[in-house]
């Protein structure tokens, strides 16, 4: 492998770039737009940076890859230890990808404070690769944390009429969480002397020590997912920030705690997970059911796909814990899809708020009379995330409900009810905005949409189909790697359940 420090790269490119943008003066129109044009030029350079990635990393092999360790307090075992494998480097691939559509889509609809915003999207974006690339559990927590500081931001500063609660909401359930995965870091350290990810990988919590290592990170995970019960600061979060800020928090966020998940709960704590699977099951099924119903009675467009993200993340966790090669392969493909396919939706939902400043979907109707481009688009987005075959969206609820079927047959029953509801609340909110009589003169006076939209929405359509048509290009990036980390967790549940043998 070379020796070129592409992950470091990553992670401090938009960060020399937000330095540069900090040195910009004044706050006039010129300021604003070579705040814009920097920050474009940084975050495209970093994606053209990051597919070296895609090109030169080894499906072959579980081993972390593009390794970079650096000993950082030597005398605390502690590194600045990088890597991916085929999981993580997806989801690196991910961010790169979404951070200059979020800055294109940015383009107008900022007007104030422009400079602080690109400075935010540009930090963030260096908290979200550092996290994915993480090898040292220190180094991981740093990057999870210090995410919250831009997004708090970016939903306080530049976010809608209730924006100051919904960021306080978001800060506060998220890092009430992490509190208690920072006391589970602190005794996993005394317990393995070391911070190392791949060495705690290795080692054997007593399984007693396991349930209560396991619920800490969960309490942060469940958050981020987030699951119900503790979800209830997500549909405020997306209601109030701009359309950018909900694109970067459903299509990179929302997939911290599902990562979180399979880099940490499995392999780290495999007895407990295997104690607390029925726990996942039952909160999954209710996020996949219970959010679906309430995404149904939606009046604003936002709130319902929030909604939405909620049960599509319902199975992202329930096919995490069925712990088979089907489940595991389809709750990563379907973060990468929703990823793509939520953060697509947000972005028309921010088409049409430009234009008319109303997310309410009665506000509309009769769109597709007016902008036929868009209610194309909206259209195929909209059959993505209900699981249209030929695109993304089919393949990771396929996989997943195929995971849950060798699991377990009545979690797979009732996750399927959410396919059914998911159709049912999408097609809802199409019928009402995009078809119908063009009957209100707000609507009548809309145009469709700029090249400047197209080319947000351009590679976001690409990939839906190409997730859709040809998945083996990603599954076949993540296979080796979740054959690997299966292997550990039976492994590991083997060796516990012969040492309780031998000690009765």
């Amino acid at each position: 492998m070379s020796n070129l420090p592409i992950l470091s790269l990553l992670i401090f490119l938009p960060l020399a770039g937000a330095g540069f943008i900090l040195t910009i003066r004044g706050d006039d129109e010129v300021g604003k737009r070579n705040a814009r044009n920097m920050a474009l030029w940084t975050s495209l350079v970093t994606f053209v940076l990051s597919l070296y990635l895609w090109f030169m990393f080894d499906p072959s092999t579980a081993a972390f890859q593009f390794e970079e360790n650096i000993k950082w307090m030597p005398a605390y075992n502690i590194s600045y230890h990088l890597g991916v494998d085929g999981i993580s480097v997806l989801f690196v691939l991910l961010t790169t990808l979404l951070t200059p559509v979020c800055i294109l889509a940015s383009w107008n609809s900022i007007k104030d404070r422009v400079k602080e915003y690109m400075i935010a999207f540009l930090i963030l974006e260096t908290m979200m690769v550092g996290m994915f690339a993480a090898l040292d559990i220190m180094i991981f927590y740093i990057f999870f944390e210090a995410v919250l500081i831009p997004m708090f931001l970016i939903i306080g500063v530049w976010g809608g009429k209730r924006r100051v609660y919904a960021s306080y909401k978001l800060f506060l359930y998220t890092l009430t969480g992490s509190v208690l995965m920072l006391l589970a870091i602190l005794v996993m350290y005394v317990q393995a002397g070391t911070t190392d990810i791949v060495e705690l990988m290795k080692f054997r919590f007593d399984p007693a020590l396991q349930n209560w290592l396991w619920l800490a990170f969960f309490a942060s995970f469940a958050v981020k997912v987030p699951m119900w019960p503790v979800h209830t600061w997500l549909p405020d979060a997306h209601v109030e920030a701009p359309t950018a800020g909900s694109v970067i928090l459903a299509g990179v966020l929302l997939k911290f705690g599902g990562y979180g998940f399979i880099r940490f709960s499995l392999p780290m704590f495999p007895d407990a997970s295997v104690y607390f699977t029925p726990l996942i099951y039952t909160l999954s099924i209710t996020a996949v059911i219970y959010t679906s119903l309430v995404a149904l009675v939606q009046t604003d467009m936002k709130k319902l796909i929030a909604y939405s993200s909620i049960a599509h993340m319902g199975f992202v966790t329930a096919g995490t814990f069925t712990m088979t090669v089907h489940g595991i392969e389809g709750a990563v493909y379907q973060m990468l899809s929703h990823g793509v396919v939520s953060a697509a939706l947000f972005l028309c939902v921010g088409v049409i708020y430009d234009r008319m400043h109303t997310r309410e979907i009665s506000a509309y109707g009769g769109l597709v009379h007016k902008m036929p481009s868009y209610a194309l688009v909206f259209m195929v987005f909209m059959m993505a995330s209900v699981g249209l075959p030929g695109t993304g969206g089919f393949v990771g609820e396929f996989l997943v409900l195929l995971g849950a079927f060798e699991a377990n047959t009545w979690v797979a029953t009732f996750l399927l009810t959410g396919v059914i509801l998911g159709a049912a609340y999408m097609l809802y909110l199409y019928r009402r905005v995009v078809f119908g009589a063009l009957e209100k003169e707000e609507v009548k006076k809309m145009l469709d949409m700029t090249p400047r939209e197209w080319a947000v929405f351009a590679p976001l359509l690409v990939l839906t189909f190409w997730m859709g048509i040809y998945p083996a290009s990603f599954l076949d990036m993540m296979h080796v790697s979740v054959d690997h980390l299966l292997s550990q967790v039976q492994v590991a549940i083997e060796a516990s359940g012969s040492a309780t043998m031998a000690g009765n």
